[in-house]
């Protein structure tokens, strides 16, 4: 592309680079390809010469080269639940079709953004739950065109590489133990907020279930709640501190399996995940009480949006797992004073 200034009897058909006043009111868009007309305002303004971008031979608009990346990032929109939006200007959106979580693979993302300076792909953070209508991704080309060699880099780069998990689950149970004899009924703090967050992928919760908190009943709520729910939950009284306690037992002691204990977000940090009878089944730290943000939501997340988590996943969650603390926590990261 050929980019810098031109006499006005030069600039016919060139893109001009930057916007122009004109003399009564007006002006003249950056980008527009410059006409007789144009240029005979422009010389009744006094202006002689003007800043323009001209393609040469082998290189491609930024609109047509937006929507050919876009194209190759989700060769299949539908089936990706993505929607591609061009804007103009060498954009083009990538916005969810309903509600789901971001599947973006970052080393294909940087292999695009390596391709050439005036190519760009910006995206959410991977795994990122996204609301119907929400941007996934943007594409833009910051120059008037780019050498199609580069764009097909691009997109050889990008092919496939951005998608929505959409949700697969509809129904979760959510299993509270209460400590003590005389502390009645758990609270429905728990409950509502669990509500709450599970709705905004479209799960919703079976009736309540509250139990002491000991193996022998947590058992038997576990064996009931595999019949009914996609998703089992289980919010103890007493945080689970080690894999052999109170929740993971439970667990065991019906026929399921603890895979793993603990990850490194924080809060969050006191969560195991298991199955039963093939169904998955997470111990929620204490932090779930709290509608903030904590690693128990990103866990729930994939699952019900049927992407894989294991001990592998869980421990790769520690860079960005610093999250912000909830004010309600009885032991805070810092000491007072």
């Amino acid at each position: 592309m050929r980019f810098g200034p031109v006499a006005l009897d030069q600039a016919e058909g060139a893109m001009l680079a930057h916007s122009l006043p004109l003399p009564g009111g007006g002006r003249l868009s950056k980008g527009k390809r410059l006409d007789a007309d144009d240029l005979a305002a422009l010389a009744k303004a006094g202006v002689d010469t003007v800043t323009v971008a001209r393609l040469e031979p082998g290189d491609v608009g930024e609109d047509e080269a937006a929507l050919a990346l876009a194209r190759a990032l989700v060769p299949e929109p539908e089936r990706a639940a993505l929607i591609l939006q061009p804007v103009g200007t060498g954009r083009v959106n990538l916005l969810a079709k309903g509600p789901g979580l971001a599947r973006i693979r970052p080393e294909q993302v940087h292999a695009v953004n390596a391709a050439d300076p005036a190519i760009t792909l910006a995206t959410v953070p991977e795994w990122q739950r996204m609301e119907p209508g929400g941007m996934v991704a943007t594409v833009k080309i910051i120059a008037y065109g780019v050498p199609g060699a580069a764009l097909e880099s691009a997109c050889a780069a990008g092919q496939g590489a951005l998608a929505l998990c959409p949700p697969v689950m509809s129904q979760a149970v959510l299993i509270e133990t209460r400590v003590g004899a005389g502390q009645g009924k758990a609270s429905d703090k728990g409950r509502r907020v669990m509500a709450a967050r599970l709705a905004r992928l479209g799960v919703t919760l079976a009736e309540p279930v509250s139990v002491a908190h000991s193996e022998a009943p947590l058992a038997d709520a576990l064996a009931a709640a595999d019949k009914q729910a996609g998703l089992i939950l289980v919010l103890t009284g007493s945080a689970t501190s080690d894999i052999r306690d109170v929740a993971p037992q439970a667990l065991r002691r019906v026929g399921g399996t603890v895979a793993h204990f603990g990850m490194p977000v924080d809060p969050g940090n006191l969560l195991f995940i298991g199955e039963l009878g093939g169904r998955p089944v997470v111990g929620l730290p204490g932090c779930a009480r709290s509608p903030v943000l904590n690693g128990a939501d990103w866990v729930m997340e994939r699952l019900i949006c049927a992407v894989a988590v294991d001990g592998a996943a869980i421990r790769r969650m520690g860079v960005g797992g610093l999250l912000k603390e909830s004010p309600a926590r009885p032991r805070p990261r810092r000491q007072a004073g």
